[in-house]
C-alpha cells in the first residue's frame, strides 16, 4: 500500500512540476489504483517526450489558411504505456496552427507550428490538453519555504512542427491525410476504464491511399494548325524580235517579239497556334527540418554562479548554440566565442512570448544551484535541462 500511495504522488508532481514532467518515456510508469478502494480511479500516465503520430482529417488550404485556424487530425498508430494500450489508432485531436511560414517562388518550402487542445476518443471520452505553467523553487531566488512560484508563459500540452516541401502554385497547402508527429510536452493523465473502452470501439486503420484534396487538373495542349498555300500562277516567257535582213542598200526589216508576262505569287492563309497545356505541380511533402537552416544562437546573462553539463559556470554573458526545435538538441555554451559546457537539453515550445531573457535555477541538494531553463526575449520556446 505504502509503494502504491508513493506511485501516486510521484505521478502528481509530473503533471504539476514542469520541471520533473520532462521525462523519458521509459522513466515514468503509470499509476494504478489501489485494490478495493472505489474512490480512486485507475490512471495510465502517458509521459512527456512521447511522439504520437498524426494523420491530417481535413485538408489545409493554400491561400486560406492562416495563424489560428483550427487542424484536425486523428491518431494513425496506437500508443502504448507499460505494455498497456494509452491511446488508440483513430483517436480525433484537435489543434490550432500558431506560426505558418508560405511557401514562395523562390523557396518550395513552408513550415507549421501546431499546438494541440483535445483528445477525443472512439467512445466519447475527450480530454483537454491545458498548458503547464512554468515554475521555479522559490528557495533557490531568495524566498523562504521553497514554494513553487511562476516563472513565464505557460508550456503547451503538445505540439508539432512541420516541415514540408511544397510548391507555391499548389492549392493545398498540408493534404488530406498528411502525416506527422505530435509531441507531449507534459505528462497525459487518462482514466485506464475509459481507455479501455475506446479501444474496444476502435476502428481499424484502412491502409488505402487517400485521394488527394487538390482541385487542380492537368489540361493537355491542342495542336495548331499550319499554313494553307495556294499556289501562284507561273509567268509566260516573251517572244524575240524577228529580224528579216534587207536587200542592198535597204535596212532589215524588224518585227517585235511579245513581251514576257510574269507570274502570280502563292497565297499563304495562317495557320492557328496551338495552346499550351497546364501541368499541376507535386504533391506537399512533410520532411524532416532542413539541415543547416535550423540553427540558433541565443545571448544570455547569468547573475550568478550555475552548473550545467557537469560545469560550474561563473556569472557573466554566455550564448546558446544549437540545431533544430527538438524535442531535444544538444546546446553549446559559449563564452568569449569559446565552448565552456555542453549538455542536453529539451526545446519546449511555450503558449506565449518571455517577456525577457530568463534563467531559471533548480536547487541542489548539496546547496549548489544548477540551470534548470533558459527563455529568450521575444521567443515562444524555451531550453530545459534535465
Amino acid at each position: 500500500m505504502r509503494r502504491m500511495n508513493a506511485a501516486i504522488v510521484f505521478c502528481v508532481l509530473l503533471v504539476s512540476s514542469p520541471g520533473r514532467a520532462a521525462t523519458s518515456p521509459q522513466s515514468a510508469p503509470n499509476s494504478q489504483s489501489p485494490a478495493g478502494d472505489p474512490n480512486n480511479t485507475a490512471q495510465i500516465i502517458v509521459p512527456a517526450g512521447t511522439s504520437v503520430v498524426l494523420a491530417l482529417t481535413s485538408p489545409l488550404w493554400a491561400r486560406s489558411v492562416n495563424v489560428g485556424d483550427s487542424v484536425y487530425t486523428a491518431t494513425a498508430f496506437p500508443v502504448a504505456v507499460n505494455n498497456e494500450m494509452a491511446i488508440p489508432p483513430g483517436t480525433f485531436v484537435e489543434g490550432k496552427i500558431d506560426a505558418l511560414t508560405r511557401p514562395g517562388w523562390l523557396s518550395g518550402h513552408a513550415q507549421l507550428q501546431i499546438h494541440f487542445t483535445k483528445l477525443i476518443f472512439a467512445n466519447g471520452y475527450a480530454i483537454e490538453l491545458r498548458p503547464s505553467p512554468q515554475s521555479v523553487n522559490a528557495a533557490s531566488s531568495g524566498s523562504p519555504g521553497g514554494s513553487q512560484i511562476s516563472a513565464g508563459p505557460d508550456i503547451a500540452a503538445a505540439v508539432a512542427l512541420v516541415y514540408e516541401q511544397v510548391s507555391g502554385r499548389s492549392d493545398v497547402l498540408l493534404d488530406n491525410g498528411a502525416q506527422f508527429e505530435m509531441i507531449l510536452q507534459t505528462p497525459l493523465s487518462l482514466d485506464a476504464k475509459s481507455v479501455a473502452e475506446a479501444v474496444r470501439r476502435s476502428t481499424p486503420l484502412q491502409f488505402s491511399p487517400l485521394r488527394s484534396s487538390s482541385r487542380c487538373a492537368p489540361t493537355p495542349g491542342t495542336p495548331g494548325t499550319p499554313d494553307t498555300v495556294i499556289p501562284g500562277t507561273p509567268g509566260t516567257p516573251g517572244t524575240p524580235d524577228i529580224v528579216i535582213p534587207g536587200g542592198p542598200g535597204m535596212p532589215p526589216t524588224v518585227i517585235p517579239g511579245t513581251p514576257a508576262t510574269p507570274g502570280t505569287p502563292a497565297t499563304v492563309i495562317p495557320g492557328t497556334p496551338g495552346t499550351v497545356g497546364t501541368v499541376c505541380p507535386g504533391p506537399p511533402i512533410v520532411t524532416s527540418s532542413p539541415a543547416g537552416k535550423d540553427s540558433h544562437t541565443k545571448a544570455f546573462d547569468l547573475a550568478s554562479a550555475f552548473q550545467i553539463g557537469g560545469v560550474q559556470l561563473s556569472p557573466g554573458k554566455y550564448q546558446a548554440t544549437w540545431t533544430g526545435m527538438g524535442p531535444t538538441a544538444q546546446v553549446d555554451i559559449l563564452q568569449s566565442k569559446k565552448v565552456v559546457a555542453r549538455a542536453q537539453a529539451k526545446v519546449l515550445i511555450l503558449t506565449g512570448k518571455s517577456a525577457a531573457d530568463l534563467a531559471l535555477p533548480r536547487s541542489n541538494a548539496d546547496g549548489t544551484s544548477s540551470l534548470a531553463s533558459l527563455q529568450f526575449a521575444g521567443e515562444d520556446f524555451a531550453l530545459f535541462f534535465d
